[in-house]
């Protein structure tokens, strides 16, 4: 009788340990590896070949969005500014996604636009380059959005009308030292060939901006490919494809880990 219980025990365990077995492979089937669960988790919207611009000059917006993925809550650095919806690099991200950021202009005309319409940022009329406190020259053109540091004898084509005025000197870092910034997600130039003179007194070591669009006139473009290949960034040639009037650039192999190739 002992036996007979010993070998019915026996079977029994002999069919939980088979039935468990079964179970683990369901699970096994049912439920992804890790590394299958990351890549579906990280797909990608195409929001550069889907979307629609509504703000910006050309497809900054989209190009913008399609990178950080209509990240909200993120911080901005928008130098040369300008107005605050036509045009603009940033009001999306501000309006629409949450962001909060810094703008600058050497132009005063601007500051009243931006106080009243972009309530989430900070408006400050400062000449950026490579030191701080002094005045200087600007010149303010009949056609306010090419303003200029060095006017050109033609724009386009034309001769235009410019005024000289006075404007006080800011380096970014100081700038954002100011305002007690430590970090800045995404920065938008375009300051109409002074690009090298802003970026020298900017640490972008410190500040680590995931993005920066970049307005690369001709005659700037090796030195900002060199710039920015020096501070370990590049250019996202998914983007230049679609923009070649700014460059874009994130740190070295972010267009691979981000998937945008």
């Amino acid at each position: 009788m002992i036996a007979d219980l010993l070998t019915r025990r026996s079977a029994t365990l002999a069919v939980l340990v088979l039935l468990g077995l079964a179970y683990a492979d369901l699970v096994t089937i049912a439920v992804p590896a890790a590394g299958q669960q990351g890549a579906a988790s990280q797909a990608r919207e195409d929001i550069l070949g889907t979307g629609k611009k509504l703000y910006s000059q050309h497809d900054e917006e989209l190009v913008i969005r399609d990178f950080f993925q209509d990240r909200r809550n993120g911080t901005f650095l928008d130098v040369g500014c300008a107005w605050p919806i036509k045009a603009s690099n940033t009001f999306y991200l501000e309006q629409r996604l949450g962001w909060r950021g810094i703008a600058v202009d050497a132009l005063p005309d601007y500051e009243q636009a931006w106080r009243k319409r972009r309530r989430r940022s900070r408006f400050f009329n400062y000449l950026v380059t490579d030191h701080s406190g002094t005045f200087e020259p600007f010149f303010r053109s009949e056609l306010l959005g090419v303003s200029t540091i060095k006017p050109p004898e033609e724009f386009e084509g034309r001769k235009l009308k410019y005024d000289e005025i006075r404007v006080p000197t800011i380096t970014l870092n100081q700038l954002l030292d100011e305002n007690e910034t430590k970090k800045v997600d995404f920065v938008s130039m375009d300051i109409e060939g002074a690009e090298l003179l802003a970026l020298a007194g900017f640490d972008i070591e410190r500040f680590k901006p995931e993005l920066l669009c970049i307005e690369a006139k001709p005659q700037n473009r090796a030195a900002l490919m060199q710039y920015f290949a020096t501070h370990g960034y590049e250019r996202v040639e998914r983007y230049f494809q679609r923009d070649q009037v700014n460059y874009y650039f994130a740190p070295k192999l972010a267009e691979r880990s981000l998937g945008l190739q």
